[in-house]
């Protein structure tokens, strides 16, 4: 993620962020064959994921394989018809597991074709199958669910999930936004492959993850098919609609990009996107290959935001950007998409490593070198902003797209480059991105990785720059 151009002057260097009838079984009935199925002591799906940041994100007692998203919208009246299809499996016995909805009118849901009984519970859909489920049992949940979706205020005031624009909707579910759009295990622990139908009024684009398999106008409505095969975070799905100029090409490597540009957007990001492929070309240099077979921008007009996020294959933009935020939300399809967070106190690994690549960028590129941005940032005094916290562990929601996560967090990889050299330095995020494609990675695994490509103890310097409190020495 990035905040807004327009929020701060100094973004360069500090970076300061299918189609299916509904199921008509009435709820009565569900829940009267679900009570038939009381839940078993220890056989309930946690609420939550245990990520002490969002403690209700994600849930307990199963995995997602696949999701089969559903949705119609209207763009007028911002209604909102919706079908999830969840393939899962069950990691625990389960009588009984919750799933992360918000704000929608659930009509039904099924388990394996069968009627279950749910209940709301704030942020939780709580559903109670006919029968419970044993360990390691492959499972289909249905819900139906319709209402007009709205954002959510996340701890630091910014919103995200479905938020309402004037032709449409910017997409962007960083950290916790999933939920307002589709039922979902959405902690980021929890990775899986997409299908996304979705129909909108004739004149309208709706564009999401992967590759658009199909698209067909009947009856003044326009419905688009898009596919993601590879892992992915629910935060990092995107349904987002408008008004959108189309761009296709394809890169020398292969790869399809797609862009989707409001009309009042297009002069800005015309010379910005021209450059996506090299800019894609020399991520993959650096980092390896490009973890994808899809790539592109969705270009909103969405002056409300205030931020772009690396929404998978295809990140999503407020407003045209600039060659440093596509250089960062690119590098996020390597850091935080394909290798992805266990934790949310982790997000460094994320946001250093996509801003450490804009400083890369400009260094290799005729900018300042990475050296004078560091020392640039070194010379903030003691009380700035910069040393509020450490990166390594924000201590809440408020702070994980503060400055220090960002670029403190930068400041850490220059130091493991100064401490390594460039030779080890690339090799270590090389083989961080391959070792860990569509999974997930910690600190504590970072950090073994450096020390076993280097050669080098190098816990102190970790120590020193990811959960010091303060300005650290260099000396």
């Amino acid at each position: 993620m990035t905040p807004s151009r327009r929020q701060t002057a100094r973004r360069r260097t500090t970076v300061l962020r299918r189609r299916a009838v509904l199921a008509t079984v009435p709820v009565a009935v569900a829940a009267l064959l679900g009570a038939a199925a009381p839940t078993a002591p220890g056989t309930a799906g946690a609420p939550g994921a245990g990520d002490p940041y969002f403690p209700l994100s994600g849930n307990g007692g199963y995995h997602v394989g696949h999701y089969d998203l559903t949705l119609r919208y209207d763009t007028a009246t911002r209604h909102l018809d919706g079908r999830a299809v969840l393939t899962a499996r069950a990691t625990q016995r389960l009588s009984r597991f919750d799933l992360d909805l918000t704000g929608l009118k659930v009509t039904a849901v099924t388990v394996d074709r069968t009627p279950a009984a749910f209940r709301r519970d704030g942020q939780e859909l709580v559903v109670t199958p006919r029968r419970t489920l044993p360990a390691g049992h492959a499972f289909e949940i249905a819900v139906g669910y319709q209402g007009t979706p709205q954002p959510v205020t996340d701890p630091d005031g910014s919103r995200d999930g479905w938020i309402p624009t004037d032709d449409g909707a910017f997409v962007a579910g960083e950290p916790q936004g999933a939920m307002t759009w589709f039922p979902a295990n959405a902690h980021p622990r929890d990775k899986s492959s997409y299908d996304f139908t979705l129909t909108v009024p004739q004149g309208r684009t709706a564009v999401a993850n992967g590759e658009l398999l199909s698209q067909r106008t009947a009856h003044g409505r326009t419905t688009f098919h898009w596919r993601e095969p590879r892992p992915m975070a629910a935060y990092l799905a995107t349904a987002t609609i408008g008004t959108f100029q189309v761009q296709r090409s394809t890169t020398p490597d292969g790869i399809r990009i797609y862009n989707a540009v409001d009309p009042r957007e297009a002069s800005s990001a015309a010379p910005v996107l021209k450059k996506l492929p090299s800019v894609l070309a020399w991520e993959s240099k650096l980092f390896g290959p490009y973890p994808y077979r899809s790539a592109g921008a969705i270009v909103d007009h969405a002056p409300d935001v205030g931020y772009a996020l690396e929404t998978q294959t295809r990140p999503v933009y407020d407003a045209a950007p600039d060659l440093a935020t596509l250089v960062h939300e690119s590098a996020h399809q390597w850091f935080g998409d394909s290798v992805s967070l266990t934790a949310w106190k982790d997000i460094w690994l994320n946001e250093g490593f996509a801003t450490y690549a804009e400083w890369l960028y400009a260094e290799q590129h005729g900018g300042d070198s990475a050296q004078k941005t560091f020392d640039a940032l070194y010379a903030s005094p003691a009380g700035d902003a910069l040393w509020a916290y450490p990166p390594g562990d924000p201590g809440s929601g408020k702070n994980l797209f503060g400055t220090p996560v960002y670029a403190r967090g930068a400041m850490a990889l220059h130091e493991l480059r100064g401490a390594v050299g460039d030779g080890p330095f690339f090799r270590i995020l090389r083989a961080w991105a391959a070792e860990h494609r569509d999974g997930h990675g910690t600190t504590a695994q970072f950090t073994r990785l450096a020390q076993r490509v280097s050669g080098k103890r190098l816990d102190g310097l970790f120590h020193t720059w990811l959960y010091t409190k303060g300005k650290p020495n260099t000396a």
